[in-house]
């Protein structure tokens, strides 16, 4: 991984390309390359680092050509240097290969490859990929160029045992581009006399908002003048032509000086879209059509997992407390990477959420995917709408979150836990929840927009307090009850963008080890909003202060006493604890944002880090 476009038509391909990378960024990457038909042959051109590094090698050797592949690479196999990125040619020199994803079973094939005099340039599994392809092209007898490459591709995949997205160009065919997917997004994009191949449509959408999504097993064969799809084992594939529904405009930071701020700041309305059109007052409760299940299937539901990683697990935590207090029914959290792994007893009426942003995580489609073995009714709960999981799961909940491009999840979090909210109302209605606490939750609901801004207007105050504790190497968040998953949320971002270890704990946990932590230089931050263990709280916060921790607190407006106990305070709007995740965390996002900037990260792009995680 991490990012692969594709250009051919009548435009020079390397601008379009590099462009194309650049709206690609987000998604982590350690180097970058290209490859260019330009009529006498394919011309490579890969360096370590970022995109800048190639873009000043293009500038200097001016390549030219009007069909060309390139790639962004999320290092898996081999360091990020020039002899690693991608793109990748086979032992003829002649055929180039961007890949996204993991050939598990490459040093097995390297090692075959060997044996029939295949030399290797590289560290990676991909070059593998690349020289394996190539050796079946070379021993075709096809005398049709493009037959013969596409033949190749269809040869060379069925004997690869791991995940793909992939370009690939060959000199015989300079006017054509093969793609193929299984389990790593890969998008068509059609265009007047030019057409498109990436691995996020966001990379192509200044060019064209008709799209088709690959299935897996997909190989597509584009040209300038059209594409054809067929299956890797033969015949004709399922295409359906989408349209984008975001502008050019929405993937690009406006005034704010980097993504994640300006993500922060969307969520009073990425919320709002998130509840549109799914709140009834005539009937106090959610609508959700997208479940595809009668009020009398959802009735019958007797237990549910949510299966997500990293942040969209943290939502599915503050669901799990939603929809066993809100609707009563049991429910846990496993880790996608775990359930697939796990012999997890199910019952007949057993119902399974997969929680993914981009809808491709490899391991929670793989979650998904064994949910369906074992005849599990799942459904999704993302943000893409033409993602793997959206056409895979039975049902589900689009979060409506628009393009979220900083790689630390902010408004995707906040969007899932609105929906996990409207599910649970939904559920709670069927069973017991009155009229009467539907509309007041209702109310409640639509009143948090205007209370996150209200939070949004104090970030020149947390900005103040991120300035006095950037410095430090660790910090401890601490939470109870439904913002114990919140604490683990904000440990998390910390982390990601401070580079500054950081753990989340609940906080009647402090006693019991946690607390040998605590010293003057280790500062702990209490969710301690006004609920029914507000007072547990100030005690854990009184635990910490005697032995000389400095603490921040977020706490409930109209509470000045916190401030007695704690060093710092930032204060959230009242509202309900079963919302009060969607504004205590926040101030969390603004810190570690600030504390990111005043430690000079790259906010945006964290070191090792990618936005859509599609390798195990």
């Amino acid at each position: 991984m991490c990012g692969i476009v594709g250009y051919i038509g009548k435009r020079q391909a390397s601008p379009i390309l590099l462009d194309g990378l650049r709206r690609l960024e987000y998604r982590g990457y350690d180097s970058a390359g290209l490859a260019l038909s330009n009529g006498r042959g394919i011309e490579v051109l890969r360096r370590a680092g970022r995109i800048e590094n190639l873009r000043k090698l293009v500038a200097e050797t001016n390549p030219r050509g009007e069909a060309g592949i390139s790639h962004t690479r999320w290092a898996t196999h081999g360091a990020p240097t020039d002899s690693n990125a991608h793109p990748h040619r086979d032992q003829s020199g002649r055929l180039a290969v961007v890949h996204n994803g993991v050939i598990e079973n490459y040093q097995q094939l390297r090692d075959w490859l060997k044996t029939e005099d295949h030399k290797f340039s590289s560290e990676t599994d991909t070059e593998v990929l690349a020289h394996l392809i190539g050796y079946h092209y070379d021993q075709s007898e096809e005398q049709d160029p493009v037959q013969r490459l596409v033949g190749a591709v269809q040869a060379a995949l069925p004997r690869v045992k791991g995940t793909y997205g992939i370009a690939v160009m060959h000199e015989d065919a300079p006017s054509v581009i093969v793609g193929a997917r299984l389990g790593s997004p890969l998008v068509v994009g059609l265009g007047a006399d030019e057409h498109f191949l990436a691995s996020d449509v966001s990379a192509i959408v200044a060019h064209t908002k008709d799209v088709v999504y690959l299935n897996d097993y997909d190989v597509v064969t584009i040209t300038r003048d059209g594409f054809d799809v067929k299956h890797l084992e033969g015949g004709e594939a399922r295409v359906t032509v989408s349209r984008v529904d975001f502008t050019e405009d929405d993937a690009e930071k406006g005034d704010f000086p980097h993504y994640m701020l300006k993500e922060i700041h969307e969520q009073p309305n990425s919320i709002r879209n998130a509840m549109r059109g799914r709140l009834s007052r005539d009937e106090a409760t959610a609508i959700l059509g997208g479940l595809q299940m009668t009020p009398q299937e959802l009735r019958q539901v007797d237990r549910i997992i949510l299966s997500a990683c990293g942040t969209a697990c943290h939502a599915g935590m503050v669901g799990e407390y939603l929809i066993e207090s809100l609707a009563r029914i049991p429910t846990e959290v496993e880790i996608a990477s775990e359930f697939r792994y796990r012999n997890v007893p199910t019952t007949k009426d057993t119902l399974q959420f997969v929680i993914s942003q981009s809808g491709e995580t490899i391991d929670t489609l793989a979650a998904l995917r064994e949910a369906k073995r074992k005849g599990i009714k799942c459904l999704g709960i993302v943000n893409n709408v033409a993602s793997t999981i959206a056409r895979e799961t039975d049902g589900g909940i689009y979060i409506h979150a628009g393009p979220e491009i900083g790689v630390a999840a902010t408004k995707s979090f906040t969007s899932q836990v609105a929906v996990m909210t409207l599910l649970s109302l939904l559920l709670g209605r069927i069973h017991h929840l009155s009229s009467t606490d539907g509309l007041e939750l209702i109310d409640e609901l639509e009143a948090i927009p205007d209370k996150i801004t209200d939070i949004l207007k104090q970030a020149a105050h947390i900005k103040q307090i991120a300035e006095k504790y950037a410095h430090v190497d660790g910090m401890l968040f601490m939470g109870r009850l439904i913002n114990y998953p919140v604490a683990l949320e904000g440990a998390l971002k910390m982390k990601e963008i401070s580079y500054i270890y950081a753990s989340g704990h609940p906080s009647a946990e402090l006693k019991h080890g946690v607390i040998a932590l605590v010293k003057p230089e280790l500062p702990s931050v209490f969710i301690a909003p006004h609920d029914a263990v507000f007072e547990k709280n100030i005690s854990n916060i009184e635990e910490v202060k005697a032995r000389k921790g400095p603490v921040i607190a977020v706490a409930t407006e109209g509470h000045p006493h916190i401030e007695k106990v704690a060093d710092d305070v930032i204060y959230i709007p009242r509202c309900p604890s079963a919302l009060s995740p969607l504004l205590t965390v926040i101030p969390l996002q603004l810190l570690s944002y600030y504390i990111a900037v005043a430690r000079g990260c790259d906010v945006d792009k964290p070191r090792n880090l990618a936005k859509s995680v599609t390798v195990e």
